[in-house]
């Protein structure tokens, strides 16, 4: 059982009414998630997000404001069989593209991700995302003032 809490920083990447999302494959099917992944010791939110989208879409983005705040307590979630004692905090920040670079499955990808795709942001609602709380809140296209702290959602 994990006792310490994991930073993870994420990007939402929205153009043209679409969303860079990691596509992921597991026993159930395709999935969907944001581009982004775990703070390392020594290295600034900004870092981490700029990192983790090098690494898994092969984008380089500028990190913008504050969007989400999510707690993942696994116990209480259906990939609990995975790691029962993980707790991440999840800050989901907008970003925006550097360059005009075409999103690829980056040089160092996720475990279980199979591509990276842009998706429409009315179709979320419909698609296996995680957080679903953030797709569901994309595909309304409602504009944001402030983060939000979604809780310990899926």
């Amino acid at each position: 059982m994990t006792s310490v809490v994991r930073i993870s920083a994420k990007a939402v990447i929205v153009a043209d009414g679409r969303v860079l999302l990691l596509k992921h494959r597991d026993s159930v099917g395709d999935w969907y998630g944001l581009p982004g992944g775990g703070q390392k010791h020594g290295e600034t939110l900004e870092e981490a997000v700029r990192r983790e989208c090098l690494e898994e879409t092969g984008l380089r983005v500028r990190m913008g404001r504050l969007l989400f705040v999510r707690d993942y307590i696994a116990r209480h979630h259906e990939f609990a069989n995975e790691d029962k004692g993980a707790h991440q905090v999840e800050l989901m920040f907008e970003c925006q593209l550097v360059d005009g670079a075409t999103a690829v499955l980056g040089a160092a990808p996720d475990e279980m991700q199979i591509g990276v795709e842009w998706l429409r942001l009315s179709d979320l609602a419909g698609c296996r995302m995680y957080p679903k709380a953030v797709a569901l809140i994309l595909a309304r296209g409602v504009p944001f003032v402030g983060a939000v702290y979604l809780g310990d959602v899926n």
